[in-house]
């Protein structure tokens, strides 16, 4: 496949200005951009309002705006066809720029696992990420998020992962781009599993995602019957990390987050001198997704005040 060469735009930064939220007009203010970790918003935190078409993709940025984020974390299935559409990225990046937000990376579904038991197949999964390691290069984002899905025997799916990340960091090296793992499911999900990978590659732009929340390794009728402990994976996984995800689901009466302690993980995180952006990932039914957003942003905002 051939590379096609695409020119960045620069995106502008935060402005430290005041926003009033569209939903509930409460106020809510930027992080300053001279601190080490900032709040970027997960598109995931709005796909129940995406999927049903009462949000267009293209206001995303407008939207993360409204609630004092500074980054965007694309989802690719919002914008699936579009990946190699030179004009509506174009058009991403005006929409970034106008509500001073900074692209940051793709979450990458939908294109086979990278773990793939069968060889022929992962090679075809590889090369179906080339398009959107070549977006995310046109839209100034560091990264795409990859799943290493696929794999059967515990041993045999390391192998292939540290094989499929290899081949894709080769090729989005050039231009710039890191691909990044989330514990995402099955083995990933297993902070001692994905670390081994990472210790593994022998490529620099090679990095994890690492998720509050996603430490669920089997599912059985929608229920976790095989989970690793969250705590013990984000300190496995912080050490690689060039992105954070801070899931959500449901808040108590003070406002924390019932399943994570957020003032923990934020510590570990800094711990492993972490420093970038923190992804507001809402995922809850109890709140509207408007109101988990704010909930999880104040949280947030308490979590790294007090990290310092």
């Amino acid at each position: 496949m051939n590379r096609r060469k695409f020119l960045t735009r620069s995106l502008v930064a935060g402005t430290g200005l005041a926003f009033v939220n569209p939903v509930f007009g409460s106020i809510v203010t930027p992080q300053s951009s001279t601190a080490s970790l900032e709040i970027s918003l997960a598109q995931w935190s709005l796909h129940r309002k995406l999927f049903a078409g009462a949000m267009d993709h293209l206001d995303f940025a407008k939207m993360s705006q409204s609630f004092g984020c500074v980054g965007l974390e694309y989802v690719n299935a919002f914008f699936k066809d579009k990946a190699t559409d030179l004009p509506y990225l174009k058009e991403m990046n005006r929409r970034a720029e106008d509500h001073q937000q900074k692209n940051l990376l793709i979450m990458i579904d939908g294109e086979g696992g990278m773990a793939e038991k069968n060889a022929q197949k992962r090679l075809v999964n590889i090369e179906n990420h080339y398009k959107w390691v070549e977006a995310a290069q046109v839209l100034g984002c560091h990264a795409i998020r990859v799943n290493l899905h696929g794999g059967e025997d515990r041993l045999d799916a390391q192998k292939a992962g540290i094989d499929s990340l290899n081949r894709l960091a080769e090729f989005a090296k050039p231009i710039g781009v890191s691909i990044l793992v989330e514990n995402h499911g099955g083995f990933s999900s297993d902070g001692n599993w994905l670390a081994t990978v990472m210790q593994n590659v022998s490529n620099d732009n090679i990095g994890t995602l690492p998720d509050f929340g996603n430490f669920c390794i089997e599912r059985k009728e929608q229920e976790c019957i095989s989970a690793y402990d969250r705590y013990q994976g984000m300190s496995d996984l912080m050490p690689f990390a060039k992105a954070l995800s801070a899931k959500s689901h449901a808040f108590d009466v003070q406002g924390n987050e019932t399943q994570s302690d957020f003032f923990k993980m934020i510590k570990i995180a800094k711990e492993n001198q972490y420093s970038g952006y923190v992804g507001i990932e809402f995922e809850g039914t109890l709140d509207s997704e408007e109101e988990g957003i704010i909930k999880t942003k104040n949280l947030l905002d308490k979590a790294i005040a007090a990290s310092y």
